[in-house]
């Protein structure tokens, strides 16, 4: 584990802050993710509502079935045919914590490039070429930022064109990864 930490410490550190002010140039600058999110019509009707219902935060579907049975039951049926069918996801109260929320997404991306140091030590051993260090590399990042992505679409309605954006940036992030491993590793 030590011959690990210390073969992969240095690329771990470097690919994770360049993945992160990558993220934060994708999101914060180039246009791309400004159309992600749409705002909700009378959303002081709606909110005012949900804050009535006194909800806490956490994850919520609707209509809710207590069980699989329900999808059996006519009133389920009929209430996800009159519709609206969603998830709503409730956070505390305030204004978001960007400090929290950034140092949480960097700690994501040291986990993820610790990971592909894994990969890469554990399948191609010390003083592996340039192009098997990048392709592993690349490879297992892509499927780190990219591919929990999918399920967003799957299961909580997410617009396959948000997802999609989110495989391209995955990419890059990828490409960054690879890039920095094949420099300090091969």
């Amino acid at each position: 584990m030590v011959d690990l930490i210390g073969a992969v410490w240095i690329p771990t550190l470097v690919s994770a802050v360049l993945v992160f002010l990558a993220s934060w140039l994708m999101h914060a600058l180039l246009p791309h993710h400004k159309s992600d999110y749409a705002g909700l019509p009378d959303e002081d009707g709606i909110v005012g509502s949900l804050r009535a219902a006194g909800l806490k935060p956490g994850m919520y579907h609707f209509p809710h079935m207590a069980s699989p049975d329900a999808m059996k039951d006519p009133a389920f049926r009929e209430a996800c045919e009159r519709g609206p069918v969603g998830v709503v996801v409730v956070g505390p109260n305030g204004i978001i914590n960007m400090g929290r929320a950034l140092g949480q997404h960097f700690v994501y991306c040291l986990v993820v490039s610790f990971m592909v140091g894994y990969v890469v030590h554990a399948t191609l051993g010390p003083g592996a070429d340039y192009l098997a260090v990048f392709r592993i590399a690349g490879a297992v990042a892509w499927m780190a930022y990219a591919a929990a992505h999918a399920s967003a679409s799957v299961w909580f309605f997410q617009s396959w064109s948000v997802t999609w954006k989110y495989v391209l940036d995955g990419l890059v992030y990828a490409l960054l990864t690879a890039g920095v491993f094949g420099w300090l590793l091969a």
